[in-house]
């Protein structure tokens, strides 16, 4: 699932491609991906609206819309979160055999055009699409306030990057919880937009241990923690993201951190620092830490 900084990477890229554009049209065959409105007002709402800006809230994605640009008038609020295999892509195809063929030579591979299910008709002759292997994606729209005040949006946790969230409030928050780091660093509700890559990444570099129960951890810990978050990051987002599964950019194209991770999805290499040999274990719900047994000791 793209975390924070492949969603960021895509909100940057929107917000340089499709601002001030208004949606001409829209065609979907996954009706299930529309969650809100009904499927059969969700194109006669949308169609004519433009687009203010783009925003991330957690690993949501937000297109502001209006009628009218200059006035603002009434606002509306796309959200779009794209799961497990979602991508968010700008560009031009045209349907064919079965499939959407990119008019863009060299940018969209057969692999992204092979499953797009929505698609945003531009009034530049542009499209933005969302292409979904197994059409987990979600889509919601409504005025703006209608849509912040879902629980998708209103429960949602502080982000790593809120200038709210300072080590005082990062300490208070991870460390009243009894349960393992590597499970607190994921949880949506108390700090958004982490997930499995970065929660290994951030902690390797904090030299914690991912089983260590979150409310034991020292003050000292506990920093190092909130400062490797803000390292690890914003690196990523600077690499644009990691694409060692399937996550590309809105052009296509995949991110460069997975060259630069240190120990997700690497057991059975050698640690960077040169103690040992990265290993795997399972944690809750199925999910696994990749850790050093040398310098993140239990």
């Amino acid at each position: 699932m793209p975390e924070l900084p492949e969603v960021q990477t895509i909100v940057n890229d929107l917000n340089k491609k499709i601002i001030k554009r208004k949606i001409t049209g829209v065609w979907f065959d996954a009706p299930k991906i529309i969650k809100k409105p009904a499927v059969k007002e969700f194109e006669k709402q949308i169609k004519g609206l433009k687009i203010i800006k783009v925003e991330r809230r957690g690993k949501n994605i937000l297109v502001h819309l209006t009628k009218n640009y200059k006035l603002k008038a009434q606002s509306y609020l796309l959200l779009i979160h794209q799961k497990m295999t979602g991508h968010l892509l700008v560009g031009k195809w045209k349907r064919g055999k079965g499939k959407w063929n990119s008019l863009i030579k060299g940018v969209m591979d057969e692999k992204v055009n092979n499953y797009i299910h929505i698609i945003f008709y531009l009034d530049n002759g542009f499209q933005l699409a969302l292409s979904d292997l197994r059409k987990f994606a979600k889509i919601m729209f409504g005025p703006e306030e209608e849509i912040k005040n879902l629980p998708d949006i209103k429960d949602i946790g502080i982000d790593p990057f809120d200038k709210k969230l300072s080590l005082k409030v990062f300490k208070e928050i991870i460390g009243s919880q009894k349960r393992p780091i590597k499970e607190v660093l994921m949880e949506q509700k108390l700090i958004s937009g982490i997930g499995n890559i970065y929660s290994d990444e951030i902690l390797w570099l904090a030299k914690i241990h991912p089983l260590r129960s979150s409310n034991n951890l020292s003050d000292m810990e506990l920093k190092s923690i909130y400062n490797s978050m803000k390292v690890i990051l914003k690196k990523a987002i600077k690499l644009r993201g990691t694409s060692i599964s399937d996550y590309r950019d809105a052009s296509g194209k995949p991110g460069m951190y997975g060259k630069e991770r240190y120990v997700y999805r690497k057991e059975g290499e050698l640690c960077p620092r040169g103690d040992a040999v990265i290993v795997r274990i399972k944690v809750k719900n199925n999910r696994s830490a990749h850790f050093c047994p040398v310098c993140q000791k239990m």
